[in-house]
């Protein structure tokens, strides 16, 4: 049995069923308790579970971070909740340094089962410093796993896993999703391995790579390629970054044999770029066009809307590179 929920409360009933499932999880964060969370994605946490176990934090990012990530070294399961991501750069040495290198360097002796959560990406008119896709920051370090939902299904159950995970996980939400709704399983036990991709559109012209916010604005452009052009476009939703399905990946370039790369961050060291060297070292001879790829222009998110809507990618431009790496205007 499936029910429509928004994204917001596919989380949300993730938090509840976990933390029943298992008394060693906790909430830590800002406004997560007493106002129900930044986004309301922990609304009526505080209410079943107490200050025990939903605690407010003042702002504090390395601080609260490295609780966490104390507290899972002592054997809890903790949640921790950052307001945006852009903020999550203040905790960066307590992530990078503490929480991905953990089992590592005391030689499988400490494990660190924590989850660090929140919106991240462009929210709309919030400028340069509260509007950036920071998963290449995170994808890049070993010892860490990095999750992107897009859907609310895929929300809950990778949430849901994330949760269970033994090592620290990295679980980025679009800011501009918590809204969109979707049919999610009426189970508590439902769950999305991690690594795993997920073929949201079958096709046979061209393979289009994504994740997160960006597969909307793929669905979008298939739409409007099978109605302009006749092209019948595969979209492949990664879902997890790190580590990423190389194998769906594989399956998907061997039989359309031309690919495109869409991402929300920059051109630069993305996980974009990588994702699409990874194609071309090891798919080369089955691409019969060069791969391209599409991303946020190379600059500082503009305050204003119609500005910032320049600077994301968008549909058009998919299209533009799907017709492209098809040889359609030829």
């Amino acid at each position: 049995m499936t029910r429509e929920i928004t994204v917001r409360e596919a989380l949300n009933e993730a938090h509840f069923e976990e933390m029943r499932r298992d008394e060693d999880v906790f909430l830590i964060g800002e406004e997560v308790a007493e106002y129900d969370g930044a986004y309301k994605v922990s609304k009526g946490l505080l209410d079943e579970f107490g200050e025990r176990r939903v605690r407010d934090t003042p702002i504090a990012e390395a601080g609260f971070t490295g609780i966490g990530l104390g507290a899972a070294m002592e054997g809890l399961s903790p949640i921790v909740e950052v307001m945006t991501f852009n903020f999550a750069i203040l905790a960066l040495d307590q992530i990078l340094n503490n929480a991905a290198k953990m089992r590592y360097m005391s030689g499988g002796q400490l494990s660190c089962p924590v989850v660090i959560r929140g919106p991240g990406g462009a929210g709309g008119a919030l400028g340069a410093t509260h509007s950036q896709a920071l998963e290449a920051q995170y994808t890049h370090v070993p010892g860490l796993k990095v999750m992107m939902p897009s859907t609310p299904a895929d929300a809950k159950g990778m949430f849901k896993t994330a949760i269970r995970d033994p090592d620290p996980v990295i679980f980025i939400e679009s800011e501009k999703l918590y809204n969109v709704t979707g049919e999610v399983p009426e189970d508590d036990d439902y769950t999305i391995p991690v690594g795993e991709g997920d073929i949201k559109r079958e096709g046979s012209d061209c393979t289009i790579v994504t994740w997160s916010r960006l597969f909307h604005d793929c669905r979008e452009a298939a739409d409007q390629l099978e109605e302009e052009a006749d092209l019948d476009v595969e979209i492949l939703d990664l879902r997890s970054l790190r580590p990423f399905d190389k194998e769906l990946i594989e399956e998907s370039v061997r039989k359309t044999n031309r690919v495109v790369v869409a991402e929300e961050g920059w051109p630069r060291a993305s996980v974009g770029s990588s994702i699409a060297d990874w194609i071309q070292r090891n798919l080369f001879d089955w691409l019969d066009a060069p791969i391209e790829r599409v991303h946020q222009r190379d600059v500082p998110m503009p305050y204003a809307f119609n500005l910032e809507a320049e600077s994301l990618p968008s549909p058009d431009e998919i299209v533009e590179k799907v017709k492209q790496v098809c040889y359609y205007e030829f």
